[in-house]
């Protein structure tokens, strides 16, 4: 492990995470006006994109008092760091791979103010420190399928909330912001089965990528 390279990213990490959360709770937009995505004040946190990043924000704040402090770093901590880092992960590829492509503003508007850094920007330097500066060997199979853990609750808290707010037979979209139930409850336990399978697959790649050899 480089102590060293890892304290820097996670300070930078989070920084960027307290910075990227007050963008978006008071609706601050440096790059022109937000077109998707983004909500003010509470209802931020309905995103998985600000949940996934807060936690990343948490771990990574709780591992630069271990290095600061010079203490060993213990197998739990490690566990959440790959938790945390699956969460932004999942963030990351769901963007580039599904929401950018699909957007009506263009595959760009997903990565303008606030949404720079929760989408990008943090993401990229989690999975680059996880990977490069963070290895070790406390790390099992068992913490690969708790990595999908945050994925699980969120779904569950998505689907109850969709479905809940049924109006005519249909889902109106400010309660299915991800498109994920426009389907019907069939097709939503699809994609939740897809999206966890998903998971653990980036949980598994992380996990071997990191293994010391």
């Amino acid at each position: 492990m480089n102590r060293k390279s890892s304290l820097i990213c996670n300070i930078i990490i989070v920084i960027m995470v307290v910075f990227a959360c007050i963008l978006m709770f008071f609706g601050i937009n440096f790059m022109g006006a937000s077109l998707t995505l983004s909500s003010k004040k509470i209802e931020m946190f309905k995103y998985f994109t600000v949940d996934s990043n807060i936690l990343m924000g948490l771990v990574s704040l709780i591992f630069s008092y271990y290095l600061i402090s010079k203490k060993k770093i213990p197998k739990w901590l490690y566990s959440l760091k790959l938790l945390g880092t699956v969460g932004v992960t999942l963030t990351f590829l769901t963007v580039v791979f599904y929401l950018g492509p699909t957007s009506r503003f263009g595959f760009f508007s997903m990565f303008i103010n606030a949404n720079l850094f929760l989408h990008f920007l943090i993401p990229v330097l989690s999975i680059i420190t996880f990977i490069f500066y963070e290895k070790n060997k406390y790390l099992t199979f068992k913490d690969a399928l708790i990595g999908t853990s945050s994925m699980l609750i969120y779904s569950i808290y998505y689907i109850t909330n969709a479905f809940s707010h049924i109006e005519s037979g249909r889902i109106p979209i400010k309660y299915d912001w991800y498109y994920f139930a426009q389907g019907g409850v069939v097709s939503s336990l699809i994609v939740l089965c897809l999206m966890l399978l998903f998971t653990f697959i980036i949980s598994l790649v992380l996990w071997q990528c990191n293994k010391k050899k």
